[in-house]
């Protein structure tokens, strides 16, 4: 049995599928099954099975599922404390939706390690929604920024305000939109494939089908496409706005839009998260913090960030 065996159960546990955990954890779908099952055969159990919601933990599966989650998290704890006894820099690992790593997670990132001195090393990823709380939860990752996370309170999480922003409808001053919304081409980043994302929500409010959708690596292609009539594209307001004052975009006017959103900081309980994961919360409160949040650069494609999880599975 092994820490790596362990963290795939507790991930298609929490998660509900082998493929949300493989996302979540950067690898393969197959990977992962190998994983469970050498997992399944060395404690004679078969822990998960499939019905039709999902999966249902056996009662073996769910006694694990705790201890599990404990080793997982020391095993983080374990790597963390071998590393500083080495004098390496602390690894701080943030997840986020895909536009705020485009626009926000860079920034942040390079002032956070300026300040650090060079003595925390910071990665960014991109993460659906349902799994950056997981992620979080299990060590996996330090610190996730945008949505609540706060819900679920058996993962043990602080979910705390830290920026207001708003939702709109962007499109070219020179566009023509006939119909209703619905029938609009809609021109999306990867966040709108999310469903529990607010463009997402957004979409499904307004009956737009998955027909008129066309998702574009990053935001800033999605806008680009919209700068050039190809349709109506959503995103933070304040996160375009170069594109706003030079009139290559304009806010149209949508139903239940503008939408008040506020991004959040999420964090282990204050006596469980890591130092480096202190040190970036309360860098957040910072004013110098507050300006790059409320005035990003240009965009920086989510390629340029390493994955916020490295894995290896082995059977």
């Amino acid at each position: 049995m092994t820490l790596t065996q362990l963290s795939a159960f507790v991930l298609v546990a929490r998660l509900g599928s082998v493929k949300a955990a493989a996302n979540a954890l950067g690898v393969s779908e197959p990977a992962v099954s190998q994983a469970l099952a050498a997992l399944r055969k060395y404690l004679d159990d078969p822990l998960l099975t499939r019905s039709g919601s999902g999966m249902t933990m056996t009662a073996g599966g769910s006694r694990l599922l705790t201890i599990a989650a404990q080793m997982v998290s020391l095993g983080a704890e374990a790597e963390s404390a071998v590393r500083s006894a080495r004098g390496a820099a602390e690894q701080l690992r943030l997840v986020a939706p895909s536009s705020l790593v485009e626009f926000v997670a860079g920034p942040l990132a390079d002032a956070f390690t300026a300040r650090s001195a060079g003595s925390i090393e910071v990665s960014a990823g991109v993460s659906a929604t349902a799994e950056m709380g997981v992620l979080v939860s299990q060590r996996l990752a330090d610190v996730a920024l945008g949505p609540f996370l706060g819900g679920d309170r058996s993962l043990g999480l602080v979910s705390e305000p830290i920026f207001r922003c708003r939702l709109v409808v962007l499109a070219s001053p020179d566009a023509r939109l006939r119909g209703a919304p619905s029938q609009w081409p809609w021109l999306v980043e990867p966040a709108a494939t999310d469903p529990d994302s607010d463009v997402s929500r957004l979409l499904r409010g307004l009956g737009v089908p998955e027909s008129r959708l066309s998702v574009f690596p990053n935001q800033t292609a999605a806008w680009e496409a919209a700068v050039r009539g190809a349709g109506v594209a959503p995103g933070i307001a304040h996160l375009a706005v170069h594109q706003l004052r030079r009139r290559e975009l304009q806010v149209v006017d949508v139903p239940g839009t503008p939408l008040e959103l506020c991004w959040h900081a999420t964090t282990l309980a204050l006596d469980r998260r890591s130092p480096a994961a202190a040190s970036l919360r309360h860098f957040l409160g910072t004013p110098e913090a507050m300006k790059l949040l409320r005035s990003p650069g240009t965009g920086v494609p989510p390629s340029r960030f390493r994955p916020p999880v490295y894995v290896t599975i082995w059977s």
